[in-house]
């Protein structure tokens, strides 16, 4: 279903170039939300067409806060698990970011998109998982029996504390326990895709040590509201 999905999406955006209307809804997604929200659907998996958009794939209202975030931090240091579309957000907007992906083929694609607008502010680490039983597992579908801590771990290769930190890769839960010790003072941290139980459990674990701000809402690429959980140090 999803295939057929982004396919059927896929052609409307070509109708839409092919007629000229899409140029318009482009235009009117520079001056509405609403309109870069409906724009972003026929978007979907594709990397190019989000980056044209300039939107993280993270709930509107959660990029929003991040964005104001960062303009009070211009010399941010952010570490983000995950790399994509928000990458090259991250980096037209923080001083210095280290992006851990564990898909090398994604990661060349990502790497190729910061290079085309030249954005060297951003250090891309390919950290693989590793076949065995044991240490830190992924719960998606497709990644039984593969081993993530080194990269939950690669966290710990890096010096300093780090202004924002992003999850929204694999073995979200691990890299979240690894994170909270590692924020500097008055730093953020986006833990995306919160509907997922397994998700808000591991935040909830961390108990009063941390200061939550559940965002739900209008999501880049997805025509339903999705979680973006906001995540500072501290009681709420």
């Amino acid at each position: 279903m999803k295939r057929i999905y982004i396919a059927a999406l896929r052609s409307v955006r070509s109708l839409l170039r092919a007629t000229g209307l899409l140029r318009l809804l482009d235009a009117a997604a520079r001056r509405s939300r609403t309109a870069l929200w409906v724009r972003s659907w026929l978007a979907i998996y594709d990397l190019d067409d989000m980056l044209a958009l300039d939107v993280p794939w993270w709930t509107l209202a959660s990029a929003d806060a991040v964005e104001d975030f960062l303009r009070t931090r211009p010399a941010a240091r952010v570490l983000e698990w995950g790399s994509g579309a928000s990458t090259v957000w991250l980096a037209r907007r923080a001083g210095a970011v280290v992006t851990v992906e564990h898909d090398p083929a994604w990661a060349a694609r990502t790497a190729r998109a910061l290079a085309a607008r030249d954005l060297d502010s951003v250090e891309l680490r390919v950290v693989e998982p590793r076949p065995g039983p044991g240490g830190v597992r992924s719960a998606k579908r497709g990644f039984e029996g593969l081993d993530f801590t080194a990269y939950a771990d690669a966290i710990d290769d890096l010096d300093g504390d780090f202004d924002l930190v992003v999850i929204d890769g694999r073995a979200r839960e691990a890299c979240l326990v690894r994170a909270v010790d590692r924020i500097a003072d008055g730093g953020l941290v986006v833990f995306d895709n919160v509907d997922r139980a397994r998700y808000r459990a591991a935040v909830e674990a961390l108990g009063t040590r941390l200061r939550v701000r559940w965002t739900r809402g209008r999501t880049p690429a997805l025509p339903y509201p999705t979680r973006t959980a906001l995540i500072s140090l501290g009681r709420p």
